[in-house]
């Protein structure tokens, strides 16, 4: 819903109705991840994409009648011999797409979260899109973990505190996804199905080292989605003019930093690491809080195959173990024969995303199975 919230937005506040296509879950190498989203417009308006092209009318057709019924419906696509090319997935993947009519009547908590959205506080929303009851079709629940529980039930008391456990687990890794539960919200049950979009504030990008590479990576950062901090101990290399892609520019010992935002809770399981400054006076203590982290995403540090040797050889003396010391990605990317700072960006976000999803890095034309990991 994200990236089409500034159109849908416009027409709930104008008091139209439209229709809103929803991927809830993929099967196989589905085009576009739970969350996408298509608006069939007040006019037939088709904003966004749910697979990339493949099913995108069916669903604008599908949309044109539930914005005039009202009536929600799940609809499954998939390849078929008689409609692949019409209105099934060519790449062989499945995608379950939730249609429902949008407007300030059905959808009233719109308005709170976008405001959420925008102010980068953690929301999520529960909408049941399956249940053997069809009264419970289409109905929702607001979950803002830094606000007090909300007292309507969604089904049943124990339905709602478990989506509201399971939402709250969602929004700390900042995955959309889809639930099964019994009719009663029973965990090991099935028969209802609840679709949550988790809004969770962007993932941080922590780069030490004010340098022309750090400059390149929070460039390619931001571009990822990261909200990308930069810092270095040197005030006149730490500038925000030097790095106007990146969010904010610190000027701080890297480590004092880290410390201080892990204490400041602002450190998490989504968080990426990439220490550029290659100086040991700042690698080592930097690497030290940092390998020691409960939980971050990536770990990476740039330097010579000799700067690695001699920083790992720090590191012991400093007293980490080797189970830290394997956390740490160095020399830092893929090997994609980066020279420029550029390239060099796109080797270390390479290997970021395959550190996130499980990719190899190697070639896909090399390999058989499955895109999607």
């Amino acid at each position: 819903m994200r990236e089409v919230l500034p159109e849908l937005l416009q027409w709930w506040r104008s008091g139209e109705t439209v229709a809103l296509g929803t991927v809830v879950a993929t099967f196989r190498s589905a085009p576009r991840p739970p969350g996408a989203s298509m608006i069939v417009g007040p006019a037939g308006e088709a904003v966004g994409s749910v697979s990339g092209g493949c099913v995108e009318g069916a669903v604008h057709t599908l949309g044109e009648e539930i914005r005039g019924t009202g009536t929600p419906q799940l609809e499954r696509y998939g390849v078929s011999d008689d409609v692949a090319m019409g209105v099934g997935l060519t790449c062989g993947g499945i995608l379950d797409v939730w249609v429902e009519q949008v407007n300030t009547e059905t959808f009233p908590e719109l308005g709170e979260v976008a405001d959420a959205i925008e102010e980068g506080a953690p929301i999520a929303v529960a909408t049941v899109v399956a249940h053997p009851d069809p009264q419970w079709l289409g109905r929702r629940m607001v979950i803002r973990p830094d606000r007090p529980a909300p007292t309507e039930v969604l089904v049943s008391q124990r339905a709602t505190d478990a989506i509201r456990d399971d939402a709250a687990g969602l929004l700390a890794a900042g995955h959309h996804a889809t639930l099964e539960y019994g009719p009663d919200g029973e965990r090991r049950g099935e028969g209802m199905r609840v679709f949550v979009w988790a809004f969770a504030p962007p993932p941080r990008m922590l780069v030490f080292g004010a340098i022309d590479f750090a400059a390149a990576v929070a460039r390619v950062g931001s571009f990822l989605g990261y909200k990308v901090t930069v810092c270095d101990a040197r005030p006149i290399f730490a500038t925000a003019s030097r790095f106007p892609h990146a969010d904010e520019v610190v000027v701080k010992w890297p480590h004092r930093y880290l410390r201080g935002e892990l204490e400041a809770g602002r450190i998490d399981a989504r968080t990426v690491i990439c220490v550029l400054t290659h100086d040991p006076k700042f690698d080592v203590p930097l690497l030290e809080v940092a390998l020691r982290l409960p939980q971050v995403a990536y770990v990476g540090a740039m330097g010579s195959r000799r700067t690695h040797d001699d920083r790992l050889a720090r590191l012991r003396e400093a007293g980490l173990t080797d189970a830290e010391l394997q956390r740490l990605s160095s020399p830092i990317g893929l090997d994609l024969g980066a020279r420029t700072p550029e390239e060099t960006a796109v080797s270390i976000a390479a290997e970021i995303i395959a550190r996130q999803w499980g990719g190899s890095g190697d070639p896909l034309s090399e390999l058989t199975g499955r895109i999607h990991h």
